[in-house]
């Protein structure tokens, strides 16, 4: 056993964050593991760009309300407990609603991140629906 000295907390880049958010490094797990878990806080209307993960990512929902949707999907509102998997390849973005900060859990394997076009506020503003259908 050993206790893992972790790296500061990091802003999030403009290039692949709309408005602010920041990153604590969980888990950056050493070959042969290729296991990666950030705690990922959002400033209320922060959000990532659409992206996709080669094998897909896996979130936990922590404290505040989330915004999540898949490229054709809805917006789906996930709350603290919440867990949202998206599939290997599946384009995407999440980030906290409007109005409340959002921290999640994010888990995913590799370093193979698409990052794609910024959600435009059209995108981000649409109908919501719950987690909890």
């Amino acid at each position: 056993m050993k206790i893992v000295k972790q790296p500061p907390t990091a802003k999030l880049p403009a290039e692949w964050f709309t408005g602010d958010a920041w990153a604590d490094v969980i888990l950056r797990g050493e070959d042969p593991s290729r296991a990666r878990a950030n705690l990922v806080r959002f400033a209320p209307g922060a959000r990532t760009a659409w992206h996709s993960h080669g094998l897909g990512q896996t979130l936990y929902i922590v404290e505040g309300v989330a915004l999540i949707q898949s490229r054709g999907g809805e917006i789906v509102e996930a709350h603290p407990g919440d867990i949202v998997h998206t599939p290997p390849g599946e384009e995407h973005w999440h980030g906290a609603a409007p109005d409340r900060f959002m921290i999640h859990l994010a888990m995913w394997e590799g370093d193979d991140t698409a990052w794609l076009d910024h959600v435009t506020d059209a995108e981000y503003n649409g109908p919501r629906v719950s987690a909890k259908r």
